[in-house]
């Protein structure tokens, strides 16, 4: 392991990580994204992926668990002071470990024809990551995501997905009246209104899942083409958030499957 020091906030690498977190279309531009935290950087290392750039503190050094990065990163690692690393940090508490990667490319198009989870216009980060990691737990390889939603290879999603994303095939920006008509497979979309409960469907078959915006739910064209569900919620409650909501029905379609 080399050790490099940088010191000034101005320094390119520095810029360069700066950007990459901050900015989507730095990221879009640059074809790479930020890791965040010992568990990502290994969950990336242990399918045989690279890391290009390895940001830490001095103090975060001495800790195991970054070592187990270090050795099998075998590269530069960057040093920068305990106020830089606050300043670029998403987390705020979390050991400091900040590693540069390129962003992965899909080996082949959209699947029509797979169990997929298609968001629409899902904004909140948080909500994005728990969806991707509860899909890849129940079996799903395919996410597509429409020009609205969160940034999937986003710093704060790739936290809340916890390494859901490496062994998905993740499309972005498209528009659901670009895909939808194209699946051959049953289609369900949440909805509160007219809707038939999930535990009423046979969902033993391929089938893709269609969930919307934090607020507004899915759009109307998603409706025309799908079977709208909704989760019985004999509490009252006048819906679930909407990463809720996609788990329960993930886990239904796996309870079916058994």
């Amino acid at each position: 392991m080399s050790t490099i020091f940088l010191e000034s906030k101005d320094n390119p690498k520095i810029k360069h990580l700066r950007g990459l977190i901050l900015q989507a279309s730095f990221r879009r531009k640059q074809r790479q994204t930020v890791l965040e935290g010992t568990h990502l950087c290994l969950a990336w290392l242990a399918q045989q992926n690279r890391i290009h750039s390895l940001f830490t503190t001095e103090k975060a050094l001495e800790n195991p668990e970054l070592q187990q990065v270090i050795d099998a990163y075998q590269g530069h690692v960057f040093v920068v002071s305990e106020a830089q690393y606050r300043d670029l940090s998403t987390l705020g508490t979390t050991l400091a470990c900040l590693a540069i990667i390129d962003l992965p490319q899909a080996d082949s198009g959209i699947d029509y024809t797979v169990d997929t989870l298609i968001l629409e216009n899902i904004q909140d980060p948080g909500n994005v990551g728990t969806l991707l990691r509860s899909a890849a737990a129940a079996g799903i390889k395919q996410i597509i995501a429409t020009a609205g939603t969160a940034a999937l290879w986003s710093p704060r999603v790739l936290r809340a997905g916890m390494g859901a994303h490496f062994s998905l095939r993740c499309f972005e920006n498209y528009e659901v009246e670009q895909i939808i008509p194209r699946f051959e497979i049953p289609l369900y979309a949440t909805s509160s209104h007219h809707a038939s409960s999930i535990y009423q469907q046979d969902l033993s078959c391929t089938c893709a899942w269609i969930l919307g915006n934090e607020g507004q739910g899915v759009s109307d064209f998603a409706l025309q083409h799908a079977h709208a569900v909704t989760i019985p919620q004999p509490g009252g409650q006048e819906s679930l958030n909407v990463a809720i909501a996609g788990s329960v029905c993930f886990f239904e379609m796996v309870r079916q499957r058994l």
